[in-house]
């Protein structure tokens, strides 16, 4: 079960720099040079007809630091009509007035596609997160790539990525329509050279740079969190007065190199250069 130490180091936005020194303080230990170690686990498709215990793991009882206004809860993880909802909702759990949802994977990921197809709600002060990671818990260096929808304004997600803990390629990419009135097509494909994110089959950013590419496997999260310290970034916080969702219909990791396994999916097309306008 991760630690109350590895959620305060897991992550951090760039518009919660405050937050980076603390951070840096903790990832700063010796451990070896970011080499790389991308082994993958197999490749899947859950489009959420059960839940699979196997796969995934429920946050639950603990928060990530002081910056998070809301605790885990497993009873804000739910399963219905094959999707699966998280929630946030005004609860006091331990010292938290709040209390909120989050799933990750048991298993880590590496070079492939990843891709989620979820719907958002509303409401400024809070983040509902598509992401894979991996840190100190795990003896590895903080590795991060990131679709985050900062509900304040569902017009729009930003992608980023964090590589040994610090903030890389952030960028706010449209989501026509919105995030809140249907459900959109979240993915990214990460590749040993590049690393790219796409919206609705639409590519929003592309990253080249080594020094800017995650080398380490990682796990897979959603999560819904709220804040009433990052203000600069995630909007002033005020209880919503009801509870709010996130919603996931399907998530699916490819590994480079292996069959799509949906007719949607990024896979299908994107090695040979489908969807890459």
């Amino acid at each position: 079960m991760p630690s109350q130490r590895q959620a305060a180091l897991r992550r951090f936005c760039s518009a919660g720099a405050l937050l980076l020194a603390v951070a840096a303080s903790l990832v700063a230990a010796p451990h070896p040079s970011h080499a790389q170690d991308v082994q993958s686990a197999p490749s899947f498709v859950d489009d959420f007809t059960s839940f699979d215990h196997s796969r995934w793991y429920v946050s639950d009882g603990w928060s990530n630091g002081p910056h998070q206004n809301c605790t885990w809860s497993k009873s804000l993880v739910e399963l219905s009509d094959g999707v699966l909802t998280l929630g946030f909702e005004k609860r006091q759990v331990k010292d938290r007035e709040f209390a909120c949802g989050e799933v990750q994977t048991k298993k880590r990921y590496g070079y492939g596609t990843y891709e989620a197809r979820m719907k958002t709600d509303t409401g400024s002060g809070l983040n509902a997160a598509f992401f894979s990671y991996i840190g100190p818990a795990d003896k590895q260096p903080w590795d991060e790539i990131d679709f985050e929808v900062l509900t304040k304004d569902t017009s729009k997600v930003q992608v980023n990525t964090y590589i040994s803990g610090k903030p890389k390629n952030e960028k706010l990419a449209d989501v026509e329509g919105g995030t809140d009135k249907g459900f959109n097509d979240y993915g990214f494909v990460w590749e040993k050279e590049r690393l790219r994110f796409y919206v609705n089959g639409k590519l929003v950013q592309e990253v080249t740079n080594p020094a800017e590419l995650p080398t380490h496997s990682q796990k897979i999260f959603f999560s819904l969190w709220g804040s009433e310290k990052l203000t600069n970034w995630m909007g002033p916080f005020s209880d919503p007065g009801r509870k709010v969702t996130m919603q996931v219909e399907r998530v699916a990791f490819t590994a480079l190199g292996e069959p799509c396994q949906f007719k949607e999916s990024l896979a299908c097309g994107i090695n040979s250069g489908a969807n890459s306008n």
